[in-house]
């Protein structure tokens, strides 16, 4: 094991935020797991960054799988002993393509499942899985990566398109704060991001932001100082309303 070297997973990170964080992390000399559930995607992605000199594994994650998690942290404790960053990007997105109009009142109650299962459900269960391993070194930056559309304050004041994805990334919030609250005291920092609207396969081609805005304020979280903030939810590097 690499004494020095912090480790850090990142989750569907084959691809948009999860892959430009990869690289961001690493280029700061950090060991960076690729966790993405497409393995052949995955693999190629952690070979392009392997490709420009850093140091990226691939591992295979499925974070609606228990046993999936629970391997990834059998991985790491076998091969690190330790992790110090959690990046929880992985998510869907599946309300627009069904209903680009879309109305709490037309949600499928099975893509809310489906949705919640991603964002909430798998999060949550990486969170009980990883953070064990921070606590043995008393070090740890978990950042959620959730979105303003999840605010129950301030400009979005929850309109009712998106409702999967919307109350998803509200509930993110909440297992942030539960979270951070109980890991009150200890070195280990929680907090949620909105990277904003950003061109990505998922944002779309008419996103405003470029991949850099997106990430910076992920990277950030991730490397935060001992005295930096938990129980926070932040977009470019600043606190907004939960």
């Amino acid at each position: 094991m690499l004494e020095t070297k912090k480790i850090a997973d990142v989750t569907g990170a084959n691809r948009g935020l999860g892959f430009e964080t990869c690289r961001k992390l690493a280029q700061q000399g950090i060991q960076v797991i690729l966790a993405s559930r497409d393995e052949q995607k995955g693999k190629t992605a952690a070979e392009k960054l392997q490709a420009e000199g850093l140091d990226v594994k691939f591992y295979p994650l499925d974070v609606t799988s228990a046993d999936s998690i629970e391997h990834l942290a059998q991985f790491i404790r076998n091969e690190f002993e330790k992790l110090d960053i959690l990046v929880n990007n992985a998510g869907i997105a599946k309300d627009p393509l069904e209903h680009p109009q879309g109305s709490v009142f037309n949600a499928k109650i099975s893509t809310l499942r489906e949705t919640m299962e991603t964002n909430v459900y798998g999060p949550l269960l990486l969170c009980q899985a990883l953070i064990p391993l921070m606590k043995e070194h008393n070090y740890g930056r978990v950042v959620n990566v959730s979105s303003g559309i999840g605010q129950l304050s301030g400009m979005d004041e929850m309109s009712t398109t998106y409702p999967g994805y919307r109350i998803s990334k509200t509930a993110l919030n909440v297992v942030t704060r539960m979270l951070a609250n109980e890991l009150k005291g200890t070195n280990i920092l929680v907090n949620s991001v909105c990277p904003g609207w950003v061109k990505t396969d998922m944002g779309g081609p008419n996103a405003p932001r470029t991949i850099d805005q997106g990430v910076d304020t992920i990277v950030w979280l991730a490397t935060l100082a001992d005295d930096g903030p938990t129980n926070g939810f932040f977009r470019d590097r600043q606190p907004i309303d939960w």
